[in-house]
């Protein structure tokens, strides 16, 4: 991926020369769009001057709700738009692969909506033709710019609680009486449900926990061992140990479905809870979609000797919310002033590789390397009839 060398910070410095803003487009104005354009439409650095979707009204919906000139129905206008600069793709997953390459192939920098494809063989493809253009690729992953998780990242980088050991993730799904779910569109999820994704949850949602487990501890996982469960055609129980590189370092990932629970929620009816040891400390961020928990969001245990503290953050930002515009905040930085785009490309790789080798393990019952997977694994019985 294409990162911020010289041929892209000269070509994007003649950008922000030419118009004084980066100008973005957004393609595709689905149930999540409103979410990862916020950050944009509060950013004076960039300008949100095109809005595309097939559905003629929900273009036009969407570019009056967020004061955008310009509507389009094709993807083909408004890659032509000679006043983009870059889009976000917010499309289907069964279209990034084609919708990513056209915007590279139209000279547009990219921002796409996880998971970046359906395959690992795809993904790669994407990639290579970012850097052979010199144009950013990189994946929005809202979880990886949730101030709570941030802040978890800059803790354990500064040896907070000493050499992490152990990383575990869970994550359940409920039930929530929220204005955001209950204002969702059904049909902009019925495709999640069909073999047009290669599975379920821990395909759609859990990419996000993926990407966090291996940005964390920023190594790779080496070996997977995963137990695989469905229920209501979507959700997707399981318990899986991860084995990093380190061989002193495991991981695990647990997804619970609760469908008679009721969670506290502005968004999703779900939370997340992740926590990570250390050989001298334990930390927690103990929310992240929802607000299950009556705890700060993040609270870190110091073990030393002669310490045997506990440190709570309050005022750390945790709402969820946060994440979307951090993330949409950090693409403009990577156009404007050339710093490294994140998620890159190749860090979805392994996050879709990591993805399919839980599958991998789940039907199987064997332990699964996700460095040796290059195309997709389908979890048995997908899609439920």
């Amino acid at each position: 991926m294409a990162d911020g060398g010289s041929g892209t910070r000269s070509s994007l410095a003649s950008m922000r020369a030419e118009s004084g803003i980066v100008r973005i487009g957004i393609v595709g104005a689905g149930n999540i769009a409103s979410m990862n354009v916020a950050g944009y439409l509060s950013d004076p650095r960039c300008a949100v001057v095109a809005v595309c979707d097939p559905r003629e009204g929900r273009a036009a919906q969407m570019a009056a709700e967020w004061g955008v000139p310009r509507a389009y129905t094709a993807l083909g206008d408004v890659l032509a738009d000679p006043d983009i600069d870059a889009v976000e793709i917010l499309t289907p997953t069964n279209l990034h692969y084609e919708h990513v390459l056209a915007a590279l192939a139209a000279g547009k920098h990219v921002s796409c909506q996880k998971p970046l494809a359906n395959s690992v063989g795809q993904a790669r493809e994407m990639a290579r033709a970012a850097e052979e253009a010199g144009l950013i690729l990189r994946v929005s992953e809202c979880f990886r710019h949730y101030p709570p998780l941030e802040l978890a990242k800059r803790l354990i980088d500064a040896g907070a609680i000493g050499k992490p050991t152990h990383l575990r993730s869970r994550t359940v799904v409920g039930q929530t009486e929220s204005a955001f779910q209950s204002g969702l569109d059904i049909d902009g999820y019925m495709w999640r449900m069909t073999a047009e994704s290669p599975g379920g949850h821990l395909f759609d949602d859990m990419i996000h926990k993926y990407a966090v487990a291996l940005w964390l501890l920023d190594q790779d996982i080496v070996s997977v061992q995963a137990a695989v469960r469905r229920r209501d055609y979507y959700f997707e129980p399981c318990a899986a140990i991860f084995e990093y590189e380190d061989p002193d370092v495991l991981g695990s990932m647990e997804v619970s479905y609760a469908p008679d629970m009721w969670l506290r929620s502005a968004y999703y009816g779900a939370d997340e809870f992740f926590e990570i040891q250390g050989d001298s400390g334990n930390l927690w961020v103990t929310r992240c979609t929802g607000q299950m928990l009556d705890l700060p969001a993040v609270v870190l245990y110091d073990g030393a000797k002669g310490s045997q503290t506990t440190t709570t953050f309050p005022h750390v930002d945790d709402d969820w919310g946060a994440g979307f515009r951090r993330a949409s905040t950090h693409f403009v930085d990577a156009l404007v002033d050339g710093v490294p785009a994140e998620m890159s490309a190749d860090e979805a790789v392994k996050a879709l590789q990591l993805c399919f080798a839980v599958y991998e393990a789940g039907n199987t019952r064997l332990p699964v390397d996700p460095r040796t997977i290059d195309d997709r694994v389908v979890p048995d019985g997908w899609p439920k009839p």
